[in-house]
């Protein structure tokens, strides 16, 4: 019998095959963790989440829903005046379906009360941050008040681009879809449930009308998930391009990620002694 010889399939830099997950395995896994992390360690048997209208807080909140029973799970829909009347009807769309408690805050005059007043000419970015901190403390209160954890909901993709409002968006204490990328998360949203109008929206922090996520990062998230999956595995820029994808893509993505290694760290806190809290231990590679 001749002997074969058997080779690799080429590599193709344009699939999502490495990307691929076993999307029941998941759903279930995560539900075990909220679980054994909120329940079990903590004795915290209420969730609290912000409902955006969008696939990352939709997830959570099915994810929630499965572990802690619908009537314990507390959902905020928390809109400025410039956000987009179909966020609400998504929010409201994922309220009806899971029979969650839900509520609806008006952020408008609390951060009105502050930019109305003092910061009249307040640049879009700096508005959105604001938001994204009011609502954190309409999250952290309500947790408070209701006895619940502030649950969070951004994936892997916005944290490895940095693309958050650092001590808002991140601030919650448990993050169940945190390792997952933007395209991961899609198709953990198919495998719950989650209404395809979410779905199939292009994804937006709704701050300007017409934004939307991809259009800030100038790449598409299947790309620059793809290239994220390898250079978190160690890859460098010169391999990736080697492998396929485009130079100027992976310049733009490592930018991305080599700039915002500082909103993935707690404060970086001035040594003194041998116990410095968090600080005293080398620091691990930071992705």
């Amino acid at each position: 019998m001749p002997l074969q010889v058997l080779r690799a399939p080429c590599f193709d830099a344009k699939s999502n095959a490495p990307l691929q997950i076993n999307a029941p395995l998941v759903a279930d896994w995560l539900v075990r963790f909220l679980k054994d992390e909120c329940i079990r360690r903590r004795g915290v048997s209420k969730a609290v989440l912000g409902l955006s209208g969008g696939v990352d807080s939709a997830v959570v909140a099915y994810l929630c829903a499965r572990a802690f029973g619908p009537e314990n799970v507390f959902a905020y829909r928390m809109p400025y005046k410039i956000s987009s009347q179909e966020s609400i009807d998504h929010a409201n769309l994922v309220v009806a379906d899971l029979g969650i408690q839900a509520r609806t805050i008006e952020i408008t005059p609390m951060v009105d009360g502050y930019i109305g007043n003092h910061e009249p000419e307040i640049s879009p970015s700096r508005l959105g941050n604001v938001c994204a901190r009011t609502r954190m403390i309409v999250v952290f209160d309500q947790s408070a008040k209701v006895g619940g954890l502030p649950i969070g909901t951004g994936n892997k993709s916005e944290r490895l681009f940095g693309y958050y409002t650092w001590h808002a968006d991140d601030s919650p204490p448990i993050n169940p879809i945190g390792d997952l990328f933007k395209t991961q998360v899609w198709q953990l949203a198919v495998e719950l449930g989650v209404p395809k109008e979410i779905i199939e929206k292009p994804a937006s922090a709704d701050l300007i009308k017409g934004q939307t996520d991809e259009s800030d990062f100038g790449i598409k998230y299947d790309k620059a998930d793809r290239i994220l999956h390898f250079m978190t595995q160690g890859y460098t820029k010169q391999k990736l391009v080697e492998m396929g994808f485009a130079l100027e893509e992976v310049e733009l993505v490592w930018k991305r990620v080599d700039s915002t290694h500082w909103k993935r760290r707690l404060p970086t806190v001035a040594m003194l002694s041998s116990t410095a809290i968090g600080e005293y231990y080398l620091r691990p590679v930071d992705f």
